[in-house]
């Protein structure tokens, strides 16, 4: 009953969301809640990535697939840094010749946000058996709904991000930077005031 009470409250593709959970062992496994509003897309996909093989935990073997389910919601709120979202681009063939066709990350987000982590954690994943195993186990969602709210879900606390003090050479150009636009700003406003000046002079 709690199930299908999760299910008639998501909005979604439920199929698609619930596909292949029959193929899973789901005993003894964790269901581990990922929020991806603000956070850095790479970031995230590493940590799904541990927690996905199971690296997490002391019982991990690389022959075994012994990782958590991963549930990420607020999929299209997730974050890049540069300028990524412009520069950085997906590609794929169809298999004819000259169908060499691409996508910015900016389409992607529009068209399907979900696939944009699917593929980062994915690259991020060994090219073995276990692949197909651990791809069931992530199900995203472009919202904050997800149809799993009758199990026991455990909230994941992302690490804090250990920003890199700047380099001494990099903080003496970012001084030297702003007091230049100080100059700049000063000797605006002086310039202004002596324009002012002369035209109450030629006024007079």
């Amino acid at each position: 009953m709690a199930a299908q009470a999760a299910a008639t409250t998501f909005n979604g593709n439920l199929k698609k969301a619930l596909a292949g959970l029959r193929r899973i062992d789901l005993e003894g496994l964790r269901w581990r809640v990922f929020d991806a509003k603000g956070q850095v897309l790479g970031r995230l996909a590493s940590q799904i990535s541990t927690v996905i093989q199971g690296k997490d935990k002391p019982t991990y073997a690389p022959n075994r697939d012994d990782g958590d389910m991963c549930i990420v919601i607020n999929a299209k709120d997730v974050c890049v840094t540069g300028r990524k979202l412009t520069d950085k681009v997906y590609y794929w063939h169809t298999g004819y010749i000259g169908h060499l066709k691409e996508r910015t990350l900016k389409d992607q987000m529009a068209k399907d946000p979900t696939e944009v982590i699917r593929k980062a954690v994915l690259r991020m994943l060994p090219r073995n058996k276990l692949r197909d195993d651990r791809d069931r186990k992530l199900r995203i969602f472009a919202d904050g709904e997800h149809p799993f709210g009758d199990r026991p879900l455990e909230p994941y606390v992302m690490p804090p991000r250990n920003v890199r003090e700047m380099r001494p050479r990099a903080r003496r150009a970012l001084i030297r930077a702003q007091k230049k636009a100080e100059e700049q700003e000063q000797g605006g406003s002086q310039r202004k005031g002596r324009k002012k000046e002369a035209k109450t002079e030629i006024a007079a």
